[in-house]
This record gives C-alpha cells, sequence and structure tokens, in this order.
C-alpha cells in the first residue's frame, strides 16, 4: 500500500482521547494527541480506512509541506515554490480554508486568498492556464493553518466534514450533530450491551449511531463522496478493497433500540433517517411522552438523549429538567441515565445526583455530559461523589 505519512484528524472538544483510541484500533502508529485534534501515522489505504471509520473525527488533513513565515509575501513565495502538479491539473478546482493563531497574522480569509494567488500564479505561469475556485465540490481542498511563524500546507482527504454522514435528508429545530452523538455513545460506554433508549430523539442521530456503533458498522459508508477520491493519486481499486474489508466486520446487534418522541413530525423525520442509513431493523420509533412514560421490563437499560437546554427550543428550565429527574426516579430504575445539556442551571433542576459529568462543547456551548444511575432498591448503598471531568 506504500510508505506511511503523517496525518492529522481533527476533532471536537473533549473527543481527542476517544478519536486516538479509535485511531489505535484501526492501526494507526505514532498516535499523538492534541488539542481539538491528534496526530497519526499511516499509508494511503489506512487513509481511506480512517476516512470511512472513525466516528469522533471531523476531518484527515495530509500535511504536505511546512516552512517559516515572516509575512504574506513570505507565505506566497513559499506556497508558489511548491509542485502543485503533483496534485492538480490546471484544468481542475480548489478550495482553500486557513486557520491561523498568530501574532503577525490575523485574517484568515486574506491567508487563504494569497495561498490561492499563488497557486493559481504558478499554474498560469508555467502552463499558460490556472484552476478556477470551487468552494462547494472542488477536485482538491486545501487546508492553511499558521501557528505563530509557522505554517502548514495541507491536502483535506475528507472533502465536506465527516460529520455528513449521508444518512440524514431529515433535521428538526436544534438536530445534534452525528460526531458528536457518536461521541456521546462511547462516553456513555455503551456498546450493544443491552437495550439502549433515546426519549427525546428528534431526528433520531443518538439512536442510529448507537445502531452503528453496536454492529461495527463503518460510520461513513452511506457517505456519497470523500475528498481524496478527486485526487490525482486516487486508487479506486485499494480503495474498494479496504471498503469491503471494513464491512466484512459487521457484527449482529441482540438488543433492542428505542427511540420516543411525542411529535409525530419528528417520529416521521427519525423513521426517515433510519431508513436511510439501512438500520429500520435494529430501531424503532415510538410516539411517547417521556414524562408519561416509565420502563417496559426489569432488564438493564441504557439511556442517551439531548434535551432542550432552553437555546433554540424554548422551555421552562426548572420545571423540564425536574420532570426529567421526576421521571428516572419513579419509572426508571435499573438504568443508567446520560444526557447533555448546556444549561448548567438545569441540572441543578433534576433533583438527582450525577455520578459523572463530563465537560464537552456542543457547537460554541459549553456542555456537561451527565450521567445518573438508577438503582432498584435503597439509593443509600450506591452513593458517589460525582466525577467532573475537563
Amino acid at each position: 500500500m506504500g510508505d506511511n505519512f503523517k496525518m492529522v484528524a481533527k476533532t471536537l472538544f473533549g473527543f481527542e482521547e476517544l478519536l486516538a483510541s479509535e485511531l489505535r484500533n484501526l492501526g494507526g502508529a505514532h498516535v499523538k494527541v492534541g488539542v481539538r485534534n491528534v496526530s497519526f501515522e499511516g499509508d494511503t489505504g489506512f487513509m481511506y480506512k480512517a476516512n470511512l471509520s472513525l466516528r469522533t473525527a471531523i476531518k484527515i488533513l495530509k500535511p504536505i509541506k511546512t516552512f517559516k513565515v515572516r509575512n504574506e509575501q513570505d507565505l506566497y513565495d513559499q506556497v508558489y515554490k511548491m509542485p502543485w502538479n503533483k496534485y492538480l491539473n490546471a484544468t481542475d478546482t480548489l478550495a482553500i480554508n486557513a486557520t491561523v493563531f498568530s501574532e503577525q497574522f490575523t485574517h484568515s480569509q486574506f491567508i487563504a486568498y494569497k495561498t490561492k494567488d499563488a497557486i493559481v500564479d504558478k499554474f498560469r505561469d508555467t502552463e499558460g492556464t490556472r484552476p478556477d475556485v470551487d468552494l462547494d465540490n472542488p477536485h482538491l481542498r486545501i487546508n492553511v493553518h499558521i501557528q505563530r511563524n509557522e505554517c502548514t500546507i495541507s491536502l483535506d482527504s475528507s472533502g465536506e466534514s465527516l460529520h455528513k454522514r449521508g444518512y440524514r435528508t431529515s433535521t428538526n429545530i436544534a438536530p445534534i450533530n452525528e460526531v458528536l452523538a457518536a461521541g456521546l455513545v462511547m462516553l456513555s460506554g455503551w456498546d450493544g450491551q443491552c437495550d439502549l433508549l433515546d426519549p427525546m430523539c428528534g431526528s433520531g442521530t443518538l439512536a442510529i449511531e448507537a445502531a452503528m456503533i453496536a454492529c461495527n458498522i463503518p460510520a461513513n459508508i452511506n457517505r456519497k463522496q470523500f475528498g481524496f477520491e478527486t485526487w490525482l493519486d486516487f486508487d479506486e481499486e485499494l480503495y474498494n478493497k479496504i471498503e469491503e474489508s471494513c464491512l466484512n466486520k459487521i457484527r449482529e446487534f441482540h438488543h433492542n433500540i428505542i427511540c420516543y418522541d411525542k411529535a409525530p413530525s419528528a417520529m416521521r423525520k427519525a423513521e426517515d433517517n433510519i431508513e436511510n442509513a439501512n438500520l429500520s431493523e435494529y430501531i424503532s420509533v415510538e410516539q411517547e411522552d417521556f414524562f408519561k412514560s416509565s420502563k417496559k421490563s426489569d432488564s438493564k437499560l441504557h439511556i442517551l438523549f439531548n434535551p432542550p437546554y432552553g437555546e433554540r427550543l424554548p422551555v421552562d428550565v426548572e420545571e423540564f429538567y425536574g420532570q426529567i429527574g421526576d421521571t428516572l426516579k419513579q419509572g426508571y430504575t435499573n438504568t443508567n441515565a446520560w444526557f447533555i445539556t448546556s444549561n448548567l442551571e438545569g441540572i441543578k433542576s433534576v433533583g438527582l445526583r450525577p455520578s459523572r459529568k463530563i465537560k464537552l462543547f456542543n457547537g460554541k456551548l459549553e456542555s456537561r455530559l451527565v450521567k445518573y444511575e438508577m438503582y432498584a432498591g435503597s439509593k443509600k448503598t450506591h452513593k458517589q461523589k460525582p466525577l467532573e471531568e475537563n
């Protein structure tokens, strides 16, 4: 498959260790955790497999050049010198995005423009024609990262963000990001060992990600395309072998995943997305008000949900979160219940002591993933201090 090279997988804050574990399990070498990213090494086949399989990655970048820069002219000159005809034809299209953490360089959009100018000027000077910019469906996406005075130019092997799995065509007002949903399932410790309930399922994303984890289905098997598929060196035969190998590792799942929502419109959207993901045999959708529900069996149950925060979906936070606590106490013994919220005051209204709190971000909102252990019998013997993870 060729020699190994360095790659960087970008992720959400709080998911770095999850992603590192995923990479090690896939066979990545020299895995190193950063902030919102994990670096690793692998060959071309592993790059294909990482894009197809990783649940907590947003992007897989392939760095191709690192250099020092003092000013914009430095950047232009260094980019111009690069052998761009290895990566792009003059008749192809490109898109560039930049991130900057520097006192010298403060405007990421200008850095992207300067990089684009250097590349198209190089083609114009050497071939008499130049690539065009296409922000939506380019042949090549290029990432520019400047940290103080160090610039790294990378190829974006993913294309569109990997949270766009390809199965979700219907969404509600406040849909949860697919990568965030997968990470929540993994952080909660569920991997298919018991029944799972999402009592406020919305468009069904948490349940779908949970089913894919339980069955070991590649996270991005439903995507139409990855960025590397339009690269000049794309090896379609190798990719097909990688995809077939991943599909051969799918396993059976012998428990139930149940979605509740009291809104018929949400149910229909969840059912559509579940069908798109080819998971209808594993996930059932029921019209049910969680606050009027109770557990349907004595067996162990895992609850995971994303309740309204009072941000985009207006609720009386104190009353709503109080009802969550009351429902869990009265109807859900022998249950581990997890939910994520950015309303930190709301947690106080639940009326239960969380056994774990994990700091995360839902978009730009600082949030907590909290766990409540609902025991059968006396709770006094099971008390423990809540654990705060940052």
